[in-house]
């Protein structure tokens, strides 16, 4: 013991000074910090307490590697454009980045990676890991790490899906409202305040309450989703269409891609997952058409707007060419972090059993059915809540590195 505590001192003290005589001043700051935080730990919990300050600065070593490393394999393969937007991103971006690559991968092709389907049994109740299983089996004898893998499916896909839909409805209904003004953004307005005035957590339980019981089927879920799909298409026909016979060719196309809009998500998803859709896009639909109204209404005083309206171009022109690229950062941004939201959300409805039912895989659910494991001592059901975290923080990390770029600062 005494030979590692010498050599982990020695190592820090080295590397303190290396870096100080590179003048790399970063570096010698938080090796020098290191080396202090481990002689504080190390006077009050030992050499215990050393060896595990060591194995979270290796564990922070390699996934600051691997985040470089995944950086400079995005920069050789994107465009000479986007090449030089990444080679600015800091080393969170770049992590967050990695960890939504892997997440994707997972769910992609979670089939052929899990060795188990989600809902087979292979063995007994709480079964301990072994060669076959390597977080050991679920309350019902389920492969726990099978089960984590579709749940990056599952989850993920639901929140992707609930997302876009909400950031498609209140991003139109923003836009729409900053070009036509009057009241019709009056009328929007004053109704996102109602639904936001509601929390998402006590709106959510109550629309699950009513909807996801005895109303939850095929042909309710259906009707949600045409009605949802319908809203979406006549905001863009409202946008697009000029005159009676343009009124009707929309409302003719609005149906029509309800209609398939709503059978390609029936197909996707199960009842009880499209109302939890539903659900998670009306909440944060109005979150949506906030941002969007107040990033669109500072753009539609601009003088190139006005130069448009003076050359008679209509509000879908102005909206696809003028408004939109302009407001496209700080959108994407606000995708990412409605994305957590939903994610969160989600996961919470499945631990309180209002999400995704069971057999289906969901962290989530995963932590609640499990969660009598803790009390033995096995840690195992925080392995579904650390997955839920990993991800909220990485996709946190890729959303402000956005908004620090569309802010305009500069890194000094």
């Amino acid at each position: 013991m005494s030979s590692f505590v010498i050599g982990y001192y020695a190592a820090l003290i080295c590397a303190s000074c290396l870096a100080a005589y590179l003048n790399y001043r970063r570096v010698f700051m938080l090796v020098f910090s290191l080396t202090l935080l481990s002689f504080v730990a190390g006077i009050i919990g030992g050499v215990g307490a050393l060896r595990s300050i060591t194995i979270f600065a290796a564990v922070l070593a390699l996934a600051a590697g691997i985040s470089y490393s995944f950086k400079e394999f995005l920069v050789q393969i994107s465009s000479p454009g986007l090449a030089k937007e990444l080679r600015t991103a800091p080393l969170t971006a770049a992590f967050g980045m990695f960890v939504i690559f892997t997440y994707a991968i997972a769910g992609i092709f979670a089939p052929v990676i899990a060795p188990h389907g989600e809902s087979e049994v292979i063995s007994s109740a709480f079964a301990p890991p072994d060669a076959h299983m390597l977080l050991g089996a679920d309350q019902l004898g389920r492969d726990m790490f099978s089960r984590i893998i579709f749940g990056a499916r599952n989850t993920v896909s639901l929140a992707l899906f609930g997302t876009g839909l909400a950031f498609v409805l209140g991003a139109m209904a923003g836009l729409l409202a900053a070009v036509k003004g009057g009241w019709f953004d009056q009328i929007m307005g004053r109704l996102s305040d109602v639904i936001m005035s509601i929390p998402s957590l006590i709106f959510a339980l109550l629309m699950l309450s009513i909807f996801g019981s005895t109303l939850a089927g095929s042909s309710t879920s259906f009707w949600l989703l045409f009605t949802l799909a319908t809203v979406v298409g006549l905001l863009f026909s409202a946008a697009a269409a000029y005159g009676l016979v343009g009124w009707l060719a929309g409302i003719a196309g609005t149906a029509a891609g309800a209609a398939a809009f709503a059978l390609l998500g029936t197909s996707i998803f199960n009842p009880s997952e499209l109302i939890v859709i539903v659900v998670v896009a009306v909440i944060y639909s109005p979150r949506v058409f906030r941002l969007t109204r107040a990033v669109a209404g500072n753009i539609v005083v601009m003088d190139y707007i006005e130069a448009a309206k003076l050359r008679g171009e209509r509000d879908w022109y102005l909206i696809r060419r003028e408004i939109l690229p302009n407001s496209t950062a700080p959108l994407v941004a606000e995708f990412g972090l409605e994305f957590v939201f939903v994610f969160l959300l989600i996961a919470g409805l499945s631990f309180l059993g209002l999400g995704i039912q069971p057999p289906t895989a969901d962290w989530g659910s995963m932590v609640r059915e499990n969660a009598t494991l803790i009390s033995f001592g096995d840690y195992t059901p925080l392995i579904p809540a650390a997955a839920i975290a990993l991800l909220t923080v990485a996709v946190n990390f890729v959303v402000d590195w956005m908004l620090f770029r569309s802010s305009g600062l500069k890194e000094q």
